[in-house]
């Protein structure tokens, strides 16, 4: 089977050489969501808006593959100042529910259009 392309307006255009996600078979790769409000593709104020902008564009992308957040086997998340780390945990379990994705949490010096926030991951679809 061939791979297919993944895209939605709900989350913010691509902007760069990738694209929103990749489904093979019954696999969904998504790339990294930023806190970018897909209508006007400019990044969201703060950290804690922020992490809620990048798991709505996240969940978006998941919805258009066919799947739910609990197909999710896999995030990675990406700091700018891992301090945040607590503020991503209490917000992610507004989104997810146990048993959650398995998770890596990283701190990195920078993100694109400096973004505070970064999340990729795959998801398995039944």
């Amino acid at each position: 089977m061939t791979k297919e392309i993944i895209s939605t307006e709900n989350a913010p255009k691509a902007i760069g050489t990738y694209s929103q996600a990749i489904k093979k078979n019954n696999i969904v790769f998504l790339s990294g969501q930023i806190g970018l409000d897909p209508k006007t593709m400019e990044l969201v104020d703060g950290i804690e808006n922020q992490i809620n902008q990048v798991f709505k564009n996240l969940l978006s992308v998941i919805e258009v593959a066919g799947g739910k957040k609990s197909d999710i086997v896999k995030l990675n998340i990406f700091l700018t100042d891992l301090s945040h780390f607590v503020m991503v945990n209490e917000i992610m379990e507004q989104y997810f529910d146990s048993p959650y994705p398995a998770r890596a949490a990283v701190g990195v010096a920078q993100l694109p259009k400096g973004a505070l926030i970064e999340a990729d991951g795959f998801l398995v679809l039944d």
